[in-house]
């Protein structure tokens, strides 16, 4: 197998790839057989390259062991994504590994670039012949995943700024590629606590039979990050908050919250439930918006590098969703996210209905009801807490909350969960696109999120101090 980061010399190659692919080499989860190639316009010598990867791996790792043997199979070419003839270099570099290994390499292509690359490199890999199974017909456009030096592609959130262009660069890679061997990925698809919700909800009979409209009241999806945007303010100027994670990360999470039974728990199926789910958002109404969604913006945000002076780009949203299904009717799933918020969270609160005892039972503190709320926490920690009520100590009759709950993070090295990029490369090496978003999950997403974007400006761009709680 060869590894090829386009991109090999930015953050997320940095931080993410280079010390995920590190940690497979130990756990022996790679092939025997393989290579990382960088591809980047920085100016490395491939030892230059190969220093970088050990200084990327040394900062986030304690234990090097095994280090040296690692990079020895790091190699490096340089070129722009616009170069045509750095592909060409590309293609020889790859047939020389082939030739060295007389064999044919499968090939893994990750884009660690800014999404707006995505189309000019797609059209490189198609003209310089890239794509091409080493051991398929000349001119053949791509070969199934079952084939020996079968190619795949790996490409970053956001896929596209809206429908249309999603719909473009489908068409692009479907010229490419199949699907089976397309890997949109969303990292937030690999936490734990994610991959945990059908177990814990489709496996114990004390949620599944609640899990409706009847006994829901509502949905909160929450992403804050107490950090600004960085070093990321030229991107955030051409993405935005919703398009970051909104369209991706926080959908992703109401699918697998709202999806019916997938039947079975293969790829196909899963991803087939997750799409149902997406693709039964209510569409908003354009005057529906200054009601149901919020944008805001933190101050300072405009001293940010590469932020414009007169930005009205998000920082943070909250979005009143709701499903058509029979389900889920009248359940709202709010959905917000922000930056320089007062604390570092990721849940999911699922709010059942209130209860009112007959008994006139006063649960203290709460005028509307015993509220049971189920808690996926995905970040910082991870697990599942679940709030109920018993008796206050006491002579009266009161009652008072508290909470049921398991963290994933123990004192054994065992229990830690894995890392989402170890995982989701891994799962790409063996095939397993369960992870990872498919066409009709994209579509779906951008079809409900394009017209919100179109709408913003019906949504007044609130200004929020740092250490911010959102809207309540």
């Amino acid at each position: 197998m060869v590894f090829v980061i386009f991109g090999a010399s930015g953050d997320l190659s940095e931080h993410k790839l280079l010390p995920a692919l590190f940690n497979l080499s130990r756990k022996k989860l790679l092939p025997k057989r393989w290579h990382i190639v960088g591809f980047s316009r920085h100016d490395f010598t491939p030892d230059a390259f190969r220093d970088f990867a050990r200084t990327a791996i040394r900062r986030n790792h304690r234990l090097s062991r095994g280090l040296e043997a690692f990079t020895k199979r790091i190699h490096y070419v340089r070129g722009t994504f616009e170069d045509a003839e750095a592909y060409q270099r590309l293609l020889v570099h790859l047939a020389d590994i082939d030739t060295a290994w007389n064999g044919c390499s499968n090939k893994l292509f990750y884009l660690a670039a800014s999404p707006t690359w995505y189309e000019t490199i797609f059209t490189r890999l198609s003209h310089s012949g890239l794509t091409i199974p080493c051991g398929g017909a000349e001119g053949s456009p791509r070969s199934s995943s079952g084939e020996a030096g079968w190619p795949r592609i790996l490409v970053e959130k956001p896929f596209g700024n809206d429908l249309a262009t999603a719909q473009k660069l489908d068409a692009m890679l479907g010229r490419l590629f199949k699907e089976e061997q397309i890997f949109r990925i969303d990292h937030y698809l690999a936490k734990e606590t994610l991959q945990n919700i059908l177990a814990f909800r489709f496996s114990n009979a004390l949620f599944e039979p609640l899990w409706d409209h009847e006994d829901i009241e509502k949905v909160e999806i929450v992403l804050w990050e107490m950090s600004g945007v960085g070093r990321r303010g030229a991107f955030y100027e051409d993405t935005g908050a919703l398009r970051d994670v909104g369209q991706n990360h926080l959908l992703q999470m109401l699918s697998l919250v709202a999806m019916e039974h997938p039947g079975a728990l293969t790829a196909a199926a899963i991803r087939r439930a997750r799409a149902h789910v997406l693709e039964s958002l209510q569409p908003m109404p354009q005057n529906e918006i200054a009601r149901r969604v919020v944008r805001a913006q933190y101050r300072g945000y405009k001293n940010e590098p590469g932020v414009k002076a007169a930005s009205k780009v998000e920082t943070y949203f909250r979005i009143e969703a709701y499903l058509e299904n029979p389900r889920w009717k009248g359940v709202p799933f709010y959905l917000e996210a922000g930056k320089r918020m007062r604390k570092h969270r990721a849940d999911i609160k699922v709010y059942f209905k209130p209860t009112r005892s007959p008994l006139h039972m006063v649960c203290h503190g709460f005028e509307s009801g015993c509220q049971n709320v189920l808690t996926f926490h995905i970040q910082p920690q991870e697990g599942i807490s679940v709030q109920f009520f018993a008796k206050r100590l006491g002579f009266n009759m009161e009652l008072e909350p508290k909470v049921l709950s398991f963290m994933y993070r123990g004192k054994r090295v065992a229990e830690k969960p894995l890392e989402a990029y170890q995982r989701l490369l891994y799962d790409c090496i063996r095939g397993d696109q369960t992870l990872f978003a498919s066409t009709e999950e994209v579509q779906a997403a951008w079809k409900f999120i394009t017209p919100i974007l179109d709408g913003w400006s019906a949504a007044p761009l609130k200004i929020y101090e740092e250490g911010w709680d959102g809207i309540k």
